[in-house]
């Protein structure tokens, strides 16, 4: 299929198409269509920045006709709320010619709010895992009627701890359902969860996670420290037309709170898990449409979402874990457009810079430092930490290390012993006193009933 006129799509969705200015599918599109709507069950493994999100809601929609029905017969689990807000908007825009209801559900609101909001029932819902099982069992929106289950970035759902509730989801959705599912990586337990609740599924493998993005240019810098990357980072953003749209990763929200403070350029966003949802939202719109040049942010997005022509990508620190590369440069060159990616590294970080090599089977270019950027011996306090934070594989760390979190662990680490009185009469009389008359008046009831 070389167009979307080879999808004989009906005219709603063609209108639709055309007012979003789409001019081909991608690969993982054109693979997924005829599969999806064929009814089987699907797996697809494809790399950020593939347009899956279209791959899957296209077929989807295609055969979802108007029904007047209350409880929803779509159901889309994805990991975090950003997407969620995503998804709601791409099914939106696709819909924009359709009598569809879709709804977006994730927790951090007001549960009683999302219950008010779907009384007048819903087509389509996408939500996180724990907010669409906490809706599902007070019957706010019931499951029964589900046709199609998608779960997007499956292994990140896995990676933060939605197992369990992905586990009691299945059982309250209807065993006559079609499974679609689309993840970056094959890992061990997502094998498990497909052996597990898919039927023979057929897979589509696209763009596996680990290759380069062609049409991204990568690049490297060696760098002494932390203070010598905030300086070459001014310089490299100081060019406001090549760097027109820039997301700075960064692995904490400790460090990204610090880079924010030591930037001060006009433009500039920051966004972590400590941020309100509010916050994070403004956030996500305001560099969106251009009045944040300058996004910082931890790995709490550098999954899924999908922002419009962002020039640049840089890479502050190294990611622990090497796919966490790929899926953050994944965030520039988006749908087949050509984008750029700067990594900063330390002698420190050059291990792991190889590690992201050798998964990629690609050598990062080098650049040489520039001449006019400032060096400085200084470290911060992390820098002369002997230990390195390892982090989950799709999402910031939560611990900072120090002198601090040492303390509070030998603290919890000791065994409650009771008061100092309480372990002397212990002591003395072998076993513990109770308080008040209880046992007086006890002796007093066994001496009544001798009697």
């Amino acid at each position: 299929m070389k167009s979307f006129d080879d999808f004989k799509l009906n005219k709603f969705l063609n209108n639709a198409i055309v007012d979003l200015g789409y001019e081909k599918p991608t690969p993982i599109q054109c693979e997924a269509f005829p599969v999806v709507r064929s009814g089987s069950d699907v797996v697809g493994i494809s790399q950020t920045g593939t347009g899956k999100t279209v791959a899957y809601l296209l077929p989807i929609l295609q055969d979802l006709n108007y029904s007047k029905q209350h409880s929803p017969r779509v159901l889309i689990l994805v990991p975090t709320r950003e997407l969620v807000i995503q998804v709601v908007d791409a099914v939106n825009k696709l819909a924009e010619y359709l009598s569809l209801r879709v709804y977006g559900a994730y927790g951090g609101v007001n549960i009683k709010g999302q219950k008010e909001d779907v009384i007048g029932g819903t087509d389509v819902v996408v939500a996180t895992p724990g907010r669409i099982f906490d809706l599902a069992v007070s019957f706010a929106i019931p499951l029964k009627d589900i046709k199609k289950l998608v779960i997007d970035e499956v292994d990140v759902m896995l990676d933060l701890g939605f197992r369990t509730q992905l586990k009691n989801l299945f059982d309250l959705l209807p065993d006559n359902r079609q499974n679609i599912m689309f993840s970056a990586t094959m890992t061990k337990d997502v094998d498990e969860l497909i052996d597990t609740f898919f039927r023979t599924p057929k897979k589509i493998a696209i763009a596996i996670s680990g290759e380069p993005l062609k049409n991204i240019n990568q690049a490297s810098y060696q760098v002494k420290n932390y203070l010598t990357k905030v300086n070459l980072l001014r310089e490299v953003l100081s060019d406001k037309e090549e760097f027109a749209k820039v997301v700075v990763f960064i692995s904490s929200k400790k460090l990204a709170n610090r880079l924010y403070e030591q930037l001060e350029i006009n433009g500039l966003g920051l966004i972590h898990s400590d941020k309100s949802q509010n916050s994070r939202i403004d956030t996500i719109e305001l560099f969106d449409k251009g009045e944040y040049r300058v996004l910082i942010a931890t790995d709490v997005i550098a999954r899924g979402l999908d922002f419009d022509k962002v020039s640049h990508v840089i890479n502050f620190d190294v990611p622990t874990y090497p796919e966490n590369y790929i899926h953050r440069i994944g965030r520039s060159g988006r749908a087949e457009e050509k984008g750029n990616s700067l990594l900063f590294y330390t002698e420190k970080e050059t291990e792991a810079k190889e590690q992201i090599e050798e998964l990629m089977k690609y050598e990062i270019p080098e650049i040489p430092f520039p001449g006019n950027v400032a060096t400085t011996d200084q470290l911060i306090f992390e820098e002369r930490e002997s230990t390195r934070v390892v982090q989950s594989r799709n999402r910031e760390s939560s611990k900072d290390g120090g002198d601090a979190f040492q303390d509070k662990s030998e603290k919890n680490s000791k065994t409650n012993q009771g008061g100092s009185y309480h372990r002397e009469i212990a002591s003395k009389y072998k076993k513990n006193r109770t308080r008040g008359d209880k046992g007086q008046n006890l002796n007093k009831k066994k001496k009544n009933k001798s009697r």
